[in-house]
C-alpha cells in the first residue's frame, strides 16, 4: 500500500509516520505540507534518521489521487477546504481534523468558530470509533477520525448507557490531558514556564468535544442527553485520563457494570477492563493504541465512578486511524499497532 499524510510535522503526523513505518501492508509513506516543500524530514526531526528521509512535498491532489490512502493531521478548518477535490477521486481519506465529526453544521460552526466544510461531505463522512462503528467504518471513503476526548470518554461509557446500567442524564465528566494535546504550536498556555507545576482547567464549559460525545451518544446508544463535561491540562507530555461520575441504576451491582465493558470488548483487542484494584494511570497506555477501563460503584451514593485512558497521540488520534485504515482494507486490525505500552 501506499500512503500519504498531510501534516506530517505535527505530533499526530509523526505518530503515523512511527506505527505506519513498521505496517506489514504499507510500502511506501509520502509526506505532504503546505510550508516547508522540498525539506528533507529528517532533518526536521533527527530521530527519524535513515529512517524517512523523503522530501516533504507540495499538496498536489494529482499526485494524492494515486494513493491508496491519505491521512490528514492538520489544526481544524484546513480539510474543510482542502478535501473536497479528493474526495472520491481515488485513495480512502481518514480525517484528523475534526472537521468532518459534527452532522450539524451550526452546531460546528457555533463550537469551533469555523465556516464548516460542504454538507454533502459531511453527510457522507462515518465517525471513526473503530470499536463501535467497523462496518460503516468498511464502506467509508471519507472517516472521520473521533476526538481524544471522546475517544477516552466514549469507550468507557457507552456500553453501560447502552444497556441501561447507568443513568445518562446526570453524566458529569471530569477529563485531564498531557500537552502534546495541544499540538506543536507554542501558546502562552503551553509555554514551559507557564505550564510546569501548574495543573490548569480550560475551556470551561466550551469544549468543542461537547457536542462531539453528546452526537456519539445519541449515534450509539440511541440516547439524547446533554454532558457536563470540562478538562484540565496537566504538566506531562502524553496520555488522557477521563473521569466520569453516573448515577446507576436501582439494584446495579458492580459486578453487572464491569462484565457489561467485558462482555462489549471482549473480541476487541485494544479495550482492556481492569477487573480489581483500584489504581490506573495513563503510563500503562503511553505510546500505545490501547484504552484501559476501569468502574467503581460506590453504594454510598449510588454513583459509578468510571474511569478511562488513553494515550492521546495514538488511541487518541494515529493509532486509532491506522486502525480504522485496517478496517477499511479488511486486515487485523492489530496491523501495525500491537505495541507494548511505554511503562517508565
Amino acid at each position: 500500500m501506499k500512503v500519504g499524510i498531510i501534516g506530517a510535522t505535527g505530533y499526530g503526523g509523526l505518530e503515523l509516520i512511527r506505527f505506519l513505518h513498521n505496517h506489514p501492508e504499507v510500502q511506501q509513506i509520502e509526506l505532504f505540507t503546505s510550508s516547508d516543500e522540498g525539506a528533507i524530514f529528517s532533518s526536521k526531526f533527527g530521530h527519524l534518521l535513515t529512517i524517512q528521509d523523503t522530501p516533504l512535498q507540495k499538496i498536489d491532489i494529482e499526485t494524492l489521487a494515486h494513493l491508496d490512502v491519505v491521512f490528514t493531521s492538520t489544526p481544524s478548518g484546513v480539510t474543510s477546504t482542502l478535501l473536497p477535490p479528493l474526495v472520491g477521486v481515488g485513495p480512502k481519506i481518514i480525517d484528523l481534523s475534526g472537521d468532518y465529526r459534527l452532522k450539524d453544521l451550526e452546531v460546528f460552526e457555533k463550537w469551533y468558530n469555523k465556516q464548516p466544510a460542504p454538507k454533502q461531505l459531511v453527510k457522507q463522512s462515518v465517525y471513526g470509533l473503530t470499536e463501535w462503528n467497523e462496518r460503516n467504518i468498511q464502506l467509508a471513503h471519507l472517516v472521520a477520525n473521533p476526538g481524544c476526548y471522546p475517544t477516552a470518554v466514549l469507550l468507557s461509557i457507552l456500553p453501560l448507557i447502552k444497556e441501561g446500567l447507568i443513568d445518562p442524564n446526570y453524566l458529569v465528566i471530569d477529563a485531564k490531558s498531557g500537552v502534546s494535546g495541544a499540538g506543536n504550536k507554542l501558546s502562552q498556555t503551553t509555554h514551559y514556564s507557564e505550564m510546569n507545576e501548574n495543573f490548569s482547567i480550560y475551556k470551561v464549559n466550551e469544549h468543542q468535544h461537547i457536542p462531539e460525545i453528546e452526537q456519539a451518544i445519541e449515534l450509539f446508544a440511541d440516547v439524547k442527553t446533554t454532558i457536563t463535561f470540562n478538562t484540565h491540562l496537566v504538566p506531562m507530555t502524553r496520555g488522557i485520563l477521563a473521569t466520569t461520575y453516573a448515577p446507576v441504576i436501582n439494584g446495579v451491582s458492580n459486578e453487572q457494570l464491569t462484565e457489561c465493558l467485558m462482555e462489549t470488548y471482549k473480541d476487541h483487542p485494544f479495550v482492556r477492563v481492569v477487573s480489581s484494584g483500584t489504581s490506573i494511570g495513563t503510563s500503562r497506555v503511553k505510546g500505545s493504541n490501547y484504552c484501559d477501563i476501569l468502574v467503581k460503584l460506590d453504594e454510598r451514593t449510588n454513583r459509578a465512578t468510571i474511569v478511562s485512558v488513553i494515550d492521546n497521540l495514538v488511541k487518541g488520534a494515529a493509532g486509532q486511524a491506522i486502525q480504522n485504515m485496517n478496517v477499511q482494507f479488511h486486515m487485523p486490525q492489530t496491523f501495525g499497532l500491537d505495541v507494548i505500552p511505554l511503562f517508565i
